[in-house]
């Protein structure tokens, strides 16, 4: 009975977490084939340069300006006041601290993840010439850090009201703001020189493991402890 019982909650578990482990693999093998797209100069990295030289050639007033207040907004000086204010506001509302919190963690894990990444690669910026404002990049490119934030942010916030609500005019609204969001901020990136089409697409997948992340937590969360449901009371 002891070995059955074992199975069953071993079972259980598979059976909760693999969505979440799944993302997880994908969002890592993405950014390990662009990483080796990058190292050995072939594939998608063929696309850097070019792309680069034609969003500087069509730059427009309007666009550099537009495109300079979204970059600004999910920058690392603006977004962590924006995520913290309306996790409290969200926590103030829902009564809860669960959904908020998961949310704030992941944000902080995707900056863990993109600052030490982004050391151990080492990959330099664009360079100065095709920087809107030339010199104020100095980190390092490789991944995007604004675009695994806006990504984290949109993938997991959506997720996490979609997992309480269930309803399908969540998911459609998520998955119409997650293009929305991290199109605009990768997009961004790209237009005022700061950062390669492989830097933006490597966070993009990052955002997509730390989803997973917090899918495997929240899916451990929600599974009933042994016997909470199947326990019987005998007379």
């Amino acid at each position: 009975m002891g070995e059955e019982h074992e199975g069953r909650s071993a079972g259980g578990v598979v059976a909760a977490v693999w969505p979440g482990v799944v993302l997880v693999l994908v969002g890592v093998l993405g950014f390990v084939v662009l990483l080796d797209a990058v190292r050995d100069r072939d594939d998608l990295w063929l696309l850097d340069d070019p792309l680069l030289s034609w969003m500087v050639a069509h730059r427009t007033p309007v666009a550099t300006g537009v495109l300079t207040v979204v970059t600004t907004l999910f920058g690392p000086f603006v977004l962590p006041v924006l995520v913290a204010v309306g996790c409290v506001v969200w926590a103030r509302r829902a009564g809860t601290w669960w959904e908020p919190g998961l949310l704030a963690g992941a944000m902080v894990l995707a900056t863990v993840v993109s600052t030490v990444l982004k050391a151990v690669v080492a990959r330099p910026r664009p360079p100065d010439e095709s920087m809107v404002v030339a010199g104020i990049e100095r980190s390092f490119s490789f991944p995007s850090g604004h675009t695994i934030g806006a990504a984290t942010l949109v993938l997991v916030g959506g997720y996490l009201v979609w997992h309480r609500h269930h309803d399908r005019r969540v998911l459609a609204g998520w998955a119409a703001a997650s293009v929305l969001v991290v199109g605009a901020v990768a997009l961004s990136r790209l237009y005022l020189g700061y950062h390669f089409l492989t830097d933006v697409l490597a966070g993009l997948s990052l955002a997509v493991a730390v989803l997973g992340v917090v899918v495997v937590v929240v899916r451990l969360h929600d599974r009933p402890r042994d016997g909470a449901t199947s326990a019987v009371p005998r007379h």
